[in-house]
């Protein structure tokens, strides 16, 4: 069952486009996690730059299982904070990274903890359209459709066109396909 409403999609593509704007950038150039955490006032740590973590906790998240996580977003009154598994691939980072600040420019509910008394055992809610909403922004940020359209029509490949913007060969074949540019692009003449 679809969890996004009815034109979603398209405010992703002009909230991405607005912030771009808002960040003194052309809708087609690539939007760094790092800049946009800037503006939003959000403070990216991966877990050794978090003063006083246990090591064997850091062992368990960098080194037991590494894959086993890759990011969270945390709230601490006024103050939000984005914990990223430096582990991950740049360009997974990057999509993990701007999935967790999806959530705070569409102003999300965070989850909820719920531990057993005695702390032994952990679970988190879960808001599946939340987290569908968030990756949908998270994509349109990183791969803005005016941005593909304008690489497709300069002939660059999947491969480019994840390495200019910074981002897995497979969210630019996933965003290409679901937008239908290819499809598009190809029925149309040339100029």
């Amino acid at each position: 069952m679809p969890t996004l409403d009815r034109g979603f999609k398209s405010f992703a593509e002009r909230t991405a486009a607005s912030l771009r704007k808002e960040l003194g950038l052309p809708p087609y150039d690539p939007l760094e996690p790092i800049a946009l955490a800037r503006f939003l006032g959000v403070t990216l740590l991966e877990p050794r730059q978090i003063a006083g973590l246990p090591r064997d906790v850091i062992q368990q998240l960098l080194e037991v299982d590494p894959w086993g996580w890759s990011a969270v977003t945390l709230l601490f009154g006024d103050e939000v904070l984005v914990i990223y598994n430096p582990r991950k691939s740049t360009g997974r980072r990057a999509s993990d990274i701007m999935h967790e600040l999806a959530h705070v420019v569409l102003n999300h509910e965070p989850s909820t903890l719920i531990l057993s008394q005695d702390g032994a055992v952990g679970m988190r809610t879960f808001n599946a359209k939340q987290e569908d909403e968030a990756n949908w922004l998270s994509w349109c940020l990183l791969l803005p459709r005016e941005a593909l359209v304008k690489a497709r029509r300069a002939r660059l490949t999947v491969a480019q066109i994840a390495d200019r913007y910074g981002v897995s060969e497979v969210l630019v074949s996933f965003r290409l396909r679901i937008s239908g540019i290819d499809v598009q692009l190809n029925r149309r003449p040339r100029k």
